[in-house]
């Protein structure tokens, strides 16, 4: 047998602990770290499966002698003996600490430049820099958990779908351009100049045609695409576990919905989930947390006080009221220890989130005290330190605004308060639905309506008599419901029209005309008169899932190839121009613009 042959992997390092001592194994990787101690040379091997130490005896000349051309991220694949380490030298933090390979042969099968980042840095460049050798960047352990954590993710939903009746179906890329929402992705036709594809922002029109079809329960690891700006949990094109049902009611939804999270927890991160998960309407969740998407792992909880203040001589609260706002509070618990450059920067947060400002006052001994104290009247005090159940050494945050502004700047300081303040576990997981919200919303800048999810929704039976008249159209809801954890919207459902009647009165509330949707929407609604079965689904975002589940900061440490904040990729290098011929084929000149 040639010495090729002899050196073929036999071992991934994650499956050491299954080995038995004194077998000689072959493994192949990168080297992780290089000590040299003279006599001994010591190498962490590093592959997929995580590290092992590599020990280089002097007493095998040829090999020890060899192993001193060894360099950080030369790749190498070795021969040895498993043998345990000395009890002083068990390291018991890391994977493989009980036990060394004594290496008996060994090949380099490529060396290394001086990397332009390093594998094993504390201190890591910024992000930009990373992002520009992600191949390297993708060596650290952490991103290599993340994605591993993310094969797992989707392995187990497939197992757990196909164990449940559904099927895996395709839907295309390139589709028609609907436009809903975001700005569509546009692809240029070469055989049919001066006509576009779009990348589908969801499979949303597609999964409900596959109702139509008759498949029941489809499913899909769905790609998405969304010209829109970007944040930290966005990215113009994302990964979404697209499902659709035929025949099922929001119960159904929420079962296999909770069923799936509760296995990939116990599963992935060995969290055990208390089912079924809490509810909370829309209305009640902008009431007490004053946004769709609350953080349930503290309190703070918003009170609205109007009733207290309503004959109030503060001209801010008294304007608010007048003009149909409100005065709303949270009670930061020990907050009068606050100094003025904390409150200062609360107020400025405030600003920045819409607000005009920031109201304030402590509570002491005596009562009321800094602040807006001075504007507060004995009557106003007592009414509000009962309603709010503020106590000696608490913080009192006012804001005061039509309902949409309250609720905006207090959600943003409460959330801003229980992460700086430390008000939760970081490791605990919080979930809820969100249901029963407004089908429609009103858009006061150009004076008509709109949907607040989807024009395919379908409204509550009961709220069916609202459609008579614009003045109504507020109190219709939809069967929409979100699922949220941690402040975070992991998935976004509804059940659809499946009734073309129903569908026709959505229509009219959003002042659609007949060729309009013709040329939108026309194969869709052409189908739905033949036969559509009652129908709903969600979509789970699997980006937003992998970082909730591993704790990563950001969006981008659990996509393989991210793009930056502006929708750049930074390693690549694109988006790029390309060649005139090419253009020429499309049919498309580039006009120059101001930017």
């Amino acid at each position: 047998m040639n010495k090729e042959a002899l050196l073929k992997r036999s071992h991934y390092t994650d499956q050491l602990k299954e080995v038995e001592i004194g077998k000689e194994i072959v493994l192949a990787g990168w080297v992780h770290r290089r000590r040299d101690l003279g006599n001994l040379i010591f190498i962490d091997l590093r592959d997929v499966g995580g590290i092992v130490q590599l020990v280089f005896d002097p007493k095998r000349t040829e090999v020890h002698k060899r192993a001193h051309e060894l360099r950080n991220e030369y790749v190498i694949v070795a021969k040895g003996e498993i043998r345990e380490r000395t009890e002083g030298n068990i390291n018991p933090n890391i994977q493989n600490g009980h036990i060394e390979i004594e290496v008996v042969d060994f090949k380099i099968h490529n060396t290394s430049e001086q990397l332009p980042l390093q594998i094993n840095e504390l201190l890591l460049p910024d992000e930009d820099h990373r992002l520009e050798y992600r191949y390297l960047d993708l060596r650290r352990p952490i991103l290599k958990n993340n994605l591993l954590v993310r094969h797992k993710i989707v392995y187990l939903m497939r197992k757990f779908l196909n164990d449940n009746r559904f099927y895996e179906i395709e839907t295309p890329i390139l589709m028609k351009s609907t436009p809903e929402g975001a700005r569509d992705y546009l692809v240029p036709s070469r055989i049919y100049p001066g006509k576009f594809f779009a990348l589908p922002q969801s499979p949303q029109i597609y999964k409900q045609l596959l109702m139509i079809s008759g498949f029941d329960r489809y499913f899909q690891i769905a790609r998405c695409f969304r010209d829109e700006d970007l944040r930290a949990d966005r990215q113009p094109e994302f990964t979404q576990l697209d499902m659709e049902m035929s025949f099922v009611d929001e119960e159904d939804i929420f079962k296999i919905m909770e069923e799936l999270f509760q296995l990939l927890f116990k599963e992935v991160i060995n969290v055990e989930l208390t089912l079924p998960f809490p509810r909370l309407t829309y209305a009640e969740a902008m009431e007490r947390y004053g946004c769709d998407k609350p953080d349930t792992r503290f309190a703070m909880e918003l009170t609205n006080v109007s009733d207290v203040f309503s004959e109030s001589t503060f001209n801010v609260f008294a304007s608010a009221i007048a003009n149909k706002g409100s005065v709303r509070t949270i009670v930061v618990k020990g907050g009068a220890t606050f100094s003025r450059k904390q409150i200062d920067e609360l107020t400025d947060l405030a600003k920045h989130l819409g607000g005009k400002g920031l109201a304030y006052c402590k509570v002491t001994e005596e009562g009321l005290d800094a602040g807006i104290s001075k504007f507060i009247s004995d009557a106003e005090r007592e009414k509000l330190l009962s309603k709010t159940q503020a106590e000696e050494g608490d913080l009192l945050l006012f804001a005061a605004d039509k309902n949409s502004v309250v609720f905006k700047v207090l959600a943003g300081v409460r959330n801003h308060l229980g992460k700086t303040l430390e008000l939760y576990d970081k490791k605990s997981f919080s979930f809820l639905w969100i249901t029963d919200f407004p089908l429609f919303s009103y858009d006061e800048e150009n004076q008509r309506w709109e949907t607040a999810h989807h024009m395919f929704t379908l409204p509550k039976e009961e709220h069916l008599k609202y459609f008579e008249s614009e003045n109504d159209y507020d109190k219709i809801q939809g069967h929409l419901y979100d699922l949220v954890c941690n402040g975070m919207e992991l998935s976004s459902g509804s059940l659809r029209c499946h009734s073309y009647d129903v569908q026709k009165k959505i229509f009219e509330v959003l002042g659609l005309k007949e060729e309009e949707l013709e040329d939108r929407f026309g194969f869709f609604l052409r189908a739905m008169k033949y036969g559509t079965p009652p129908h709903g689904g969600i979509a789970p975002g699997l980006d937003r899932l992998v970082m909730l589940m591993t704790g990563a900061e950001s969006i981008r440490d659990v996509i393989a190839f991210p793009k930056t904040l502006k929708a750049v990729d930074l390693m690549s290098e694109a988006p790029s121009e390309v060649a005139d011929l090419q253009l020429k084929e499309l049919g498309i000149a580039i006009k120059p613009t101001d930017k």
